[in-house]
């Protein structure tokens, strides 16, 4: 399949905002944003005013980078979001919250979303007991997710839940660290999906 093979930072300064796409890089003074508030590349620094249809183009190039998904897939959650009942903006962040690779990301088993995508590639969790190595799984209510037993010790998820506190844990979904597992609540409602988005402008662009 397909994917962005490039610079995490670039996408980033693209948007002229932290996503959050590197981890702990994100919160020190090493951050690419910090140090270069403007786009990559030699006409960075001359970004030109943006068009109602450009806001809505980059609103939504956010989202899909910040999840780490490409354009069919966003394509995909987007249609199913549109025929449930309900904001389709706030469906759609729903569907991808729940995926499964964010959801161990949010947990603080890994310290990004990719590297929550190969931690689950590599058969690092279970739900409700069962193997899960598809990270677009779709989780629901209720379900619990646990680190397998022969990973439960690995370093990096030692050192992530160490050092998860300090991005919080979503009122959703609850964790159990000392036991490497965690469970979810219920569907998050927009406010307990801490995104600075406005899904409404991604809304509006699939909708012309």
């Amino acid at each position: 399949m397909a994917r962005y093979t490039g610079a995490d930072c670039r996408m980033c300064r693209r948007e002229g905002e932290k996503l959050f796409l590197k981890g702990d890089r994100c919160f020190t003074e090493k951050c690419s944003v910090e140090r270069r508030k403007y786009p990559a590349g030699q006409h960075g620094q001359r970004r030109g005013k943006l068009s109602d249809y450009g806001f809505q183009l980059r609103e939504k190039q956010k989202v899909k980078n910040i999840y780490g998904v490409l354009e069919k897939q966003f394509r995909r959650y987007f249609e199913v979001a549109s025929k449930r009942k309900g904001a389709t903006g706030e469906t759609l962040l729903q569907l991808l919250e729940r995926r499964f690779d964010n959801v161990v990301f949010r947990m603080g088993f890994a310290t990004n979303r990719t590297q929550a995508r190969q931690f689950v590639g590599h058969g690092f969790f279970k739900v409700n007991g069962r193997a899960v190595n598809i990270p677009s799984f779709q989780v629901r209510p209720g379900d619990l997710v646990e680190v397998v037993e022969a990973k439960r010790n690995h370093p990096y998820i030692e050192e992530n839940l160490a050092k998860a506190e300090h991005r919080g844990l979503p009122a959703w979904m609850e964790i159990t660290p000392a036991a490497r597992t965690g469970r979810i609540t219920h569907i998050p409602a927009r406010e307990e999906i801490p995104l600075d988005v406005q899904e409404q402008l991604v809304v509006e662009l699939y909708s012309k």
